[in-house]
């Protein structure tokens, strides 16, 4: 509550009254109760009420009227007074007054019958049920509690946020004058409460309008550490219990080699309880005046946004060497989440941009949900079913580039790096569908998985490595509904063995439409289908032992899946299945591939021991060693595809790469997480990563590592090896030091690093931080970036980045 609400803290109504000795018994006749019954009506004041002082029979009327009588007050006081010459009635000593959650505390209470004044002095304190409280040395309110007066007065509201001022004054039942008054933010009770803040603003003149919920400074001055940082003529916000208000927000400043100096200055309207509308312009040195504008409507069944920002540039040649180089550049983005039922929703995240550099090159203004990814779902879900359907449409922020002649295709498609926008698919749709039976069918698990994706293309996606084209995305319009029925019963003897007998069958309906005729290896029939079963054998036999202090787990692990050779490989179109990564996450997957476009044929078997020990009240280590055979038939992932060439996987050879996992978690904020893949013969690593994350006194950090082979199939001839790590210092109680970096070992270079130091209090939070990446252009280009963030808890916050490109 604000302070405006000052004589609302002070007004309840009341029933009964106690002050150490029954009043109604032990009063004097002249009194009967009512009187100081008035004076406690008074002290907690029900609004509107008027304390008379005429006939008792009067009073007795009033307090009839507007007391509940089913709530009970209750009046503590060391001494009850009646001074009859000067008609007042006073409560002294240890005052308190209690009706339902609110309390009065002060040393006297007096209520002048005659002037229809109530004063309470010495260490007055009232509290409401909200949380507000008022501390002052005197009050004095009229008959009706709309006026008053108080001095050295101090209010505290639930935000933890305080006022305080030589004096104050209320007229008209809703404006209070602080005057000589201080506003700041006070520390949470586990903080030493006589720490001073770190900030406050001082003004001759604080005005707190209780309708209109606003604060108004007159000749204020900003302090920091007790000293004046800035002077403000005038300053004005919402009060602390406000959540939205129409007015002028934080700006920001901005700055940019390609843009220029600017500020960015929002102005946000509260239309109504359920939308809402913020405007913000820039004006930009070299670019002219950036407009934005960010619309939110929440309605009964869900809510929407619509964000839309533009500029004409006034200096475009700043951008030659991308497509940023236009007049008009602009950008507009919708999201929707909306509820049919309990279990269906439908939605939209969609934007558009006339420009792949645009989100780039303006960075410093986020336009809601704008991205490269537009899409419209619905989703509906229960215990046992699951549906999901999306449609999709890809904006990439990647210009177009001249790939090395090493990569172009010698067969007439498109040179790699050109036309990427038609290389994109919009995809219309994409259909997952899941359902578990209920009831076991044949004394096992059944479930059903379908998927439907339809996507059309403008333009092949081709490049040539060693003399073989290879195609990620083919021109034309492919459909593919696919649906998989699985089967599994688990059965455990009394030697604690389990055996798992699954089964499934898969099959594949393909529509081929428009699709690009210089692809030789794609069939030139308009209908193909095909179809998948299998049938295996998972077997577990877990060895638990337990030791003074722990336990632990030794499980082998055999998996053996029989099912005839894929068909049609190599003439269907591939986009879901094009990544495999063969590590021990993935070791028992009936099909390793990665989507539905592959299946996995042939006879295979998949071997590993499981080991894991829990140490009690310490740390927990687990494990996972083993590898893959392809027993018979033809190996899916030797043979190629559409794709043009292996993948290099670990498992295009009868025996497969070696993977292994290890996780350490010391339960006391050390994580240590590792797995790889060796070569099955030689031992080499061909993929890993190993991950640790802790906390150790004020130092919070991640340090990552990464290695990948090289892998000529895909034309990457050199090996990868990155290190990423990042790290936060707690230098003091609210001072901290925080850096990232991610290193690239084989070309001894740094990709990205940033660096910064931030301060974070209960009232105050500021940051600085200067970032450099060379990701981009094979590491030709780097971008600079400095941040930096300054914020005042229910003041606002601020920022300001520039960036410089080299």
């Amino acid at each position: 509550m604000s302070s405006a609400e000052l004589p609302d803290m002070v007004t309840t109504s009341a029933s009964r009254v106690r002050a150490g000795v029954s009043l109604r018994a032990r009063c004097s006749a002249l009194l009967r109760g009512t009187a100081l019954a008035g004076l406690a009506l008074a002290v907690l004041g029900v609004s509107g009420a008027v304390v008379s002082s005429r006939a008792q029979s009067g009073l007795t009327d009033q307090l009839a009227g507007q007391v509940d009588p089913a709530e009970p007050l209750l009046l503590e006081a060391n001494e009850l007074r009646y001074d009859f010459d000067r008609d007042i009635i006073s409560a002294v000593g240890n005052v308190q007054i209690y009706y339902g959650d609110n309390t009065v505390e002060a040393d006297r209470v007096d209520f002048d019958r005659r002037q229809n004044r109530l004063r309470a002095t010495g260490n007055v304190r009232l509290t409401e049920p909200g949380g507000n409280v008022v501390r002052a040395a005197s009050m004095d309110l009229s008959d009706d509690l709309r006026d008053g007066f108080a001095a050295q007065l101090q209010l505290d509201t639930p935000q933890r946020t305080r006022f305080l001022a030589e004096s104050a004054k209320r007229e008209a039942g809703n404006r209070t004058t602080f005057n000589n008054g201080v506003y700041t933010v006070y520390t949470s009770p586990r903080n030493p409460p006589d720490k001073p803040p770190l900030w406050r603003i001082r003004a001759q003149t604080i005005v707190h309008n209780q309708e209109e919920k606003t604060i108004e400074f007159e000749k204020a001055s900003l302090e920091f550490f007790g000293r004046s940082l800035a002077y403000l003529p005038y300053l004005s916000m919402p009060d602390p219990s406000v959540r939205r208000k129409s007015g002028l927000l934080t700006p920001s400043a901005v700055f940019g080699d390609r843009v220029g100096a600017g500020v960015r200055i929002p102005y946000y309207f509260a239309l109504d309880p359920s939308y809402d509308l913020l405007v913000t312009a820039t004006p930009l040195t070299k670019q002219g005046v950036l407009g934005q504008v960010d619309w939110r409507q929440k309605l009964i069944d869900g809510s929407y946004s619509i964000h839309a920002g533009g500029l004409f540039q006034a200096q475009p040649g700043e951008y030659s060497t991308s497509s940023g180089n236009r007049r008009f550049r602009g950008v507009i983005a919708s999201q929707g989440d909306f509820f049919i039922n309990d279990r269906w929703k439908w939605g939209w995240d969609l934007s558009w941009r006339t420009d792949r550099a645009f989100l780039n090159d303006y960075s410093f203004a986020k336009f809601g949900n704008a991205s490269d990814v537009s899409q419209l779902y619905m989703t509906g879900q229960s215990e046992r079913n699951r549906f999901d359907m999306r449609a999709y449409a890809f904006r990439i922020s990647q210009e177009d580039y001249s790939a090395a002649p090493a990569l172009n295709s010698p067969n007439g498609f498109l040179p790699v790096g050109s036309m990427l926008q038609d290389k994109q698919p919009f995809v219309h749709p994409v259909v997952d569908w899941n359902y578990i039976f209920e009831d076991p069918v044949a004394g096992g698990e059944l479930s059903l998985t379908g998927n439907l994706t339809s996507l059309t293309r403008q333009r092949t996606d081709a490049i040539s490595i060693g003399g073989v084209d290879r195609f990620r995305g083919i021109e034309g319009t492919f459909t593919r509904t696919s649906l998989r029925a699985d089967w599994r019963s688990t059965i455990t003897d009394p030697l604690g063995q389990v055996f798992t007998p699954f089964a499934y069958v898969k099959g594949d309906l393909y529509f081929l439409a428009s699709q690009d005729r210089n692809v030789n290896s794609l069939t030139g029939e308009s209908v193909v289908g095909r179809i998948m079963p299998a049938i295996g054998l998972d077997y577990r036999f877990p060895f638990i032992g337990t030791f003074e202090g722990g336990n632990q787990i030794i499980e082998p692990v055999a998996q053996i899946i029989v099912r005839p050779n894929e068909g049609r490989i190599g003439e269907l179109p591939n986009d879901d299945a094009q990544s495999i990564v063969f590590d021990s996450t993935t070791l028992f997957e009936y099909d390793k591939f990665s989507g539905f476009d592959r299946s996995e044929g042939g006879t295979r078997a998949n071997v590993g021991l499981k080991y894991s020990v829990q140490f009690d009240d310490l740390f927990n280590v687990s494990a996972l060693f083993g590898r893959s055979f392809h027993l018979a038939g033809t190996n899916s992932y030797r043979t190629p595809d559409i794709l043009g060439a292996t993948t290099s996987s670990g498992l295009e050879t009868g025996s497969s790469d070696y993977v292994g996992s290890v996780y350490l978690d010391t339960f006391q904020g050390f994580r240590l997480g590792a797995q790889g893949r060796f070569d099955g013969k030689s031992l080499a690593m061909r993929r890993g990563q190993v991950e640790a994350t802790g906390i150790y006194g004020p130092v919070t950090g991640n340090l990552a590592y990464a290695y990948l082979s090289s892998q000529p199939a895909l034309g990457i001839t050199t090996p990868r090896e990155e290190i990423i790590g990042s790290a936060s210092l707690r230098l003091q109680e609210n001072w901290r030091l925080f850096g990232s970096m991610r290193y690239d070992l084989q070309r001894k270079n740094t990709v990205r690093d940033s660096l910064g130091i931030g301060y974070d209090d209960e009232g105050f939070s500021m940051s600085f931080a200067y970032a450099e990446d060379r990701s981009r252009n094979n590491g030709q280009t780097t971008d600079r970036m400095f941040f930096f963030r300054f914020g005042l808890r229910t003041i606002g916050d601020t920022e300001f980045s520039s960036s410089a490109d080299n």
